[in-house]
């Protein structure tokens, strides 16, 4: 695993675009404050880039360098929750342009995930996350679903949990309001 996530921080602080596991479904994923990265994501999955992606952290103490205020309900959801949680913020900063949403909103997960937060931790960035598939196609739950067309397009694979054959299923999604209101986009 500590090789996987040397050679995969060395392709991100390159600009390069990475084949990962997460603590929900396998991922790709880039530097989420680099916007040329991010553009290869996109064009990669032939997503258009008004639909924003999530980023990771390993820390909720994180979250402060990357949503201008994040409201006090979050600190509960985070703790309490008892699996993924995407958490859809206002008020994102520090991330790349292209991967914000037109309101200004950004999608996070603090990762439980043994691999994700580690590569996170070590990276010392958020890191994109959106699922292995061209867009409009089925997620893929385990690794050996993945397009073959996607591994190629990336500049690493990363061979932790490839074997796998637990399907694996997406985090839930809520949308958190500056008053607090939460909105429920996926359980």
């Amino acid at each position: 695993m500590q090789e996987d996530i040397k050679k995969a921080c060395e392709i991100l602080k390159n600009g390069g675009i990475i084949l990962y596991p997460t603590d929900t479904i396998w991922g790709i994923g880039c530097d989420a404050t680099n916007e040329e990265a991010v553009q290869r994501v996109y064009e990669l999955k032939q997503r258009s880039d008004s639909k924003s992606m999530l980023v990771l952290l390993d820390n909720p103490a994180k979250l402060q360098t990357y949503v201008k205020e994040v409201p006090d309900i979050a600190w509960d959801l985070i703790e309490l929750t008892d699996k993924p949680l995407t958490i859809i913020y206002d008020g994102a900063k520090n991330l790349a342009s292209n991967l914000v949403a037109a309101d200004g909103s950004i999608g996070i997960r603090i990762t439980a995930e043994t691999f994700s937060r580690e590569l996170c931790r070590q990276y010392r960035k958020p890191i994109v996350s959106t699922s292995a598939n061209v867009s409009g196609e089925t997620a893929p739950d385990r690794f050996s679903q993945i397009a073959g067309e996607i591994k190629k397009g990336v500049d690493y694979v990363v061979t932790y949990r490839q074997k796998e054959t637990t399907p694996a299923k997406p985090s839930g999604i809520v949308k958190l309001e500056k008053d607090g209101t939460i909105h429920i986009i996926r359980k």
